[in-house]
């Protein structure tokens, strides 16, 4: 195959992905990492196994992120009695102090990890866009992925299936 050929294909699952909300390289099952949240707590990403996981990429300097925080809150709100887990991750170039300045003022009530080396986002297919959201069913597999800012009445109607599911 051709460099010109293989770089229109490439082009275009880059294109499609973003179109789709995937990307090729994208993973499916969510890897069992060793995090860290901005209370210094380590945590391990195979504690969420059998929840479903709301898993935002974000960062303080990203105006859709912030514009969509608030809608993140609520959807939080209103899934977490049924068992629903938000992991907020902050991407590794956003200083420390800002995370969680930012965490403190808006009042985040789900868990917010700093990805320090950038071992998360490479580990969820190379996030480099934010906002990008996975929704991790509770076999711990990625069943969705936003590219932007989600359409949250489909992520409520998504999230309501999936945790009407059982474990297993």
């Amino acid at each position: 195959m051709s460099l010109s050929r293989r770089s229109m294909l490439l082009s275009l699952s880059v294109l499609t992905g973003l179109l789709f909300g995937c990307s090729g390289d994208a993973v499916t099952r969510m890897p069992d990492l060793l995090y860290t949240e901005i209370n210094g707590q380590a945590r391990q990403l195979g504690q969420l196994k059998g929840k479903v996981v709301v898993l935002n990429f974000w960062a303080t300097s990203c105006s859709t992120c912030v514009k969509e925080m608030p809608r993140l809150i609520e959807t939080h709100n209103r899934f977490k009695a049924q068992g629903l887990e938000t992991l907020a991750v902050a991407m590794s170039y956003d200083p420390p102090a800002y995370v969680m300045q930012f965490a403190e003022s808006r009042k985040l009530p789900f868990r917010v990890a700093m990805d320090h080396d950038g071992s998360l986002a490479q580990a969820f297919g190379d996030v480099q866009l934010t906002p990008t959201t996975l929704v991790i069913d509770k076999r711990g597999q990625v069943v969705k992925r936003y590219i932007g800012e989600p359409d949250f009445a489909a992520l409520d109607d998504l999230l309501a299936r999936l945790l009407a599911q059982p474990a297993g």
